[in-house]
């Protein structure tokens, strides 16, 4: 990721060490926005060649670090992650014994982790496959750590959006800011108690995956950066990955287009069913919390713009995210949550027009309840639905 600290080749050599590695080239890597990162290669790899990714956290304390070294341990074997090396304890290795193994090393208050690389590309694009692959790859996730309890105890408390959005709101022209009012309220309106929580990755997006591709085919080879792990709604940590995976982002010649596409967002929620069904009250919630995800990613961008700023950020290595363009997904989602609000679905007999109220069965707010009465119903189908505004019912 983007480059804030500077290590000499000196400094590098020693830590790794300190992992039972042998230091050769220390490679930065500019992608990403939060902490500082490099391949290392070691005097064994071949030219050209890295073994490992050495990170420095910029921002996570130490303990949140090493909480998410035991999430990792817990993924292994279950999922393509790369587990931090443990560091080797001289006394250890005097008596033959491990103790409790520490992965983290301190270096001012800043903790420094040595992962393997995982072999693997990121994707410029995704498919349904991949995004069906995906889902199935979250659930596994979700069930996978429901075995650290309590959840808050190993995830990182979640950051304070909120203060970020009262600081940032006041610079926004008025309908910015009522869009991501109109959001939040919603969001707090929803049945939050009713939705299943649990460790979440919560940064799931296309470019902290690693894919296998070739001939048209690819295979999930990776998943990275899990130092945003916390104890979340899984229906957020769903809408985090399917607001990236589902949707096609433009480069500045293209105008920095936002296309978000549904039939992948389908095939994701297949993928994820295929481990863990949703229950009723999250597919009733995702919309908003597809609107909801897009509002943080926006302000995350803000922050990172204005920390840049009030700190002196500066340089070649600093990579910047347009917010504008979580700022158009926020909007994309929400107009189809104003939509489905002003939207029914009416099942009726199927050869008569709705004017005719007497022929009407039902009136419902989702297509979801409208199919579910059909079918429970009306089995022998003799019926249809309808969708209408209530402008047009009126």
């Amino acid at each position: 990721m983007s480059v804030y600290t500077q290590l000499t080749d000196d400094q590098f050599a020693a830590f790794c060490q300190s992992f039972g590695v042998s230091f050769a080239r220390a490679i930065p890597i500019t992608q990403g926005i939060k902490n500082s990162n490099w391949f290392i290669q070691t005097t064994d790899d071949a030219a050209g060649a890295h073994s490992y990714v050495f990170t420095l956290f910029e921002e996570r304390p130490p303990a949140d670090i090493e909480k998410m070294a035991v999430i990792l341990n817990q993924l292994d074997g279950k999922l393509p992650v790369a587990a931090p090396l443990a560091v080797i304890e001289p006394d250890a290795a005097k008596t033959g014994s491990d103790g409790d193994k520490r992965y983290v090393i301190h270096y001012e208050d800043k903790a420094i982790t040595l992962v393997p690389c995982l072999a693997g590309a990121h994707p410029e694009q995704t498919t349904q496959a991949m995004c069906h692959e995906i889902g199935a790859a979250l659930a596994l996730l979700h069930e996978t750590l429901q075995a650290l309890q309590p959840s808050e105890k190993y995830g990182v408390p979640l950051y304070p959006w909120s203060e970020v959005r009262d600081r940032e709101i006041q610079f926004m022209p008025s309908d910015e800011a009522k869009l991501m009012s109109d959001i939040w309220r919603a969001y707090t309106d929803l049945p939050l108690a009713t939705l299943p929580k649990g460790l979440c990755h919560l940064d799931m997006f296309a470019d902290n995956t690693l894919w296998h591709l070739q001939k048209g085919e690819a295979r999930l080879t990776g998943l990275l950066d899990f130092t945003e792990v916390s104890a979340e709604h899984y229906v957020m940590d769903i809408a985090i990955t399917i607001n990236d995976f589902c949707t096609t982002w433009g480069d500045a010649e293209q105008g920095e287009s936002v296309n978000f596409d549904r039939s992948k967002m389908a095939a994701f929620l297949q993928g994820y069913e295929s481990k863990r069904p949703l229950g009723t009250d999250e597919k009733r919630a995702l919309p908003v919390m597809l609107a909801k995800a897009a509002v943080i990613f926006w302000l995350l961008r803000l922050n990172v713009i204005h920390y840049n700023r009030t700190e002196g950020r500066t340089g070649d290595n600093i990579m910047v995210k347009n917010p504008d363009l979580m700022k158009r997904l926020s909007a994309y989602h929400w107009a189809h949550v104003e939509k489905a609000q002003s939207t029914v679905f009416i099942l009726l007999n199927a050869d008569v027009n709705v004017e005719q109220g007497s022929h009407i069965i039902g009136v419902f707010s989702s297509i979801t309840q409208a199919e579910q009465a059909r079918d429970d119903l009306c089995p022998s189908g003799n019926v249809s639905i309808k969708e209408y505004t209530l402008d047009h019912c009126l």
